[in-house]
């Protein structure tokens, strides 16, 4: 039997970042490496209707039900792919032993320092698997992958543990937005599920943002600044006058909780043209549309100013998940327990961010997230104890376990 951190040190081993510059499905091929490894594996230990769709880019499997009676299906999902932003091959990842409490360097000029980050004071004692400072761990979502499929191997080698039907589903492109775009929810055939994708351990979600995505092409008027005088527009310096417009004690560095922002994600591009993207959070519905209305708003006055300039196209990527989850609320009675049942006070918070969960909770398919261990997701100084890997595999075990 494999371990939980054995599984999950073979799975960030292999590069499976996202594009979100790639219009395919999945966004990256090296995400196939990952779908690959994980359909063998899961029919390797026994899991039933092993289902790999070679398109898109998803694993499905099933384990049957033991139980005689009628007990609701269950489903665990994760995402395969890691974030954009940061070097994904973690291949050099390492584990830090016995945690003393001090700086672990992880390479000549990269270290976590409790000083900066606090929280590391909570795992002393712990082993804690860390990245060479240079990529990020894959901790988000490759931890969840592990923990689910070590899940599944203990309940497959274990009859005496009671539980329904168990599903399994691995997605690509959650980092991009589109985990949820060609899940078979029909397929899967569960009438609940969890993702498994959340930060440090105990943590439960069923509210997350409002969120969309903004990209404004502005197209200027470049000629030689010797005889700009009254011709030129400076595409740059509009997308730096558009961004001055928006509310700045509403970008993320400045806000917590429910608060929502508008966060610029990129921005690029010469005098002739330019481009920024946009990422527009919420949790509140009104104050979402607002945020929409704000940016419409900023646009319309710039090309009013400059001659239609600008190009605003807003894509809504999911909804709080919240509304639809309320009436389900067993599904995070149950979570609780199980947290509380293994030793871990369970936490639940509104989700600064969102999941492919709150996709499939509008699709139909009610689906809270949980966490898997891991702190300082997408970031060179990303690290999960390996204690927290395992207890999460016991916390799995105990929500599937039919009550």
């Amino acid at each position: 039997m494999n371990s939980v951190t054995e599984r999950f040190m073979r799975y960030i081993a292999i590069d499976t970042q996202s594009d979100e510059d790639s219009s395919s499905s999945p966004s990256t091929d090296k995400q196939f490496l990952l779908a690959g490894l994980l359909a063998e594996e899961m029919n390797e230990m026994g899991v039933s209707n092993v289902r790999y769709d070679d398109q898109h880019c998803y694993v499905y499997g099933e384990i049957p039900s033991n139980q005689a009676a009628d007990i609701p299906s269950l489903g665990f999902i994760a995402h395969m792919d890691t974030a954009p932003g940061t070097p994904g091959d973690a291949s050099n990842a390492r584990i830090h032993h016995s945690y003393d409490g001090g700086v672990i360097q992880l390479n000549e000029t990269v270290s976590l320092d409790p000083e900066v980050y606090p929280e590391l004071k909570d795992y002393i004692g712990c082993d804690l698997i860390v990245t060479d400072g240079v990529s990020l761990l894959g901790g988000d979502d490759k931890a969840g992958i592990a923990e689910i499929m070590a899940m599944a191997e203990r309940l497959l080698s274990d009859p005496s543990i009671p539980h329904g039907k168990i599903g399994l589903a691995f997605t690509s492109d959650e980092e991009v937005g589109r985990g949820a775009d060609h899940f078979d929810i029909k397929g899967f055939g569960m009438d609940y599920a969890y993702t498994v994708d959340g930060g440090p351990i105990g943590g439960i979600e069923y509210e997350n943002f409002n969120a969309a995505e903004a990209r404004i092409s502005i197209k200027g008027r470049d000629i030689h600044p010797g005889s700009a005088k009254g011709v030129m527009i400076n595409a740059i310096r509009i997308a730096a006058e558009y961004d001055s417009l928006l509310p700045q004690e509403q970008r993320p560095e400045y806000t917590d909780g429910y608060e929502g922002f508008f966060h610029l994600t990129q921005m690029s591009g010469c005098e002739a043209e330019a481009e920024s993207r946009y990422i527009i959070r919420d949790h509140d519905w009104d104050q979402f549309e607002k945020k929409i209305d704000v940016m419409s708003k900023c646009a319309d006055y710039l090309n009013a100013r400059y001659g239609d300039v600008i190009t605003l196209d807003i894509r809504e990527q999911y909804r709080n998940m919240k509304e639809l989850i309320t009436p389900h609320m067993f599904l995070i009675d149950s979570a609780k327990e199980a947290f509380k049942a293994n030793g871990i006070e369970p936490v639940t918070v509104p989700i600064r961010g969102g999941t492919d969960g709150a996709r499939l909770t509008y699709e139909g398919l009610p689906c809270p997230n949980l966490s898997t261990g891991g702190l300082n997701y997408h970031s060179n100084t990303e690290y999960i104890p390996v204690q927290s890997l395992e207890k999460m595999v016991d916390v799995l075990i105990s929500i599937a376990s039919a009550k």
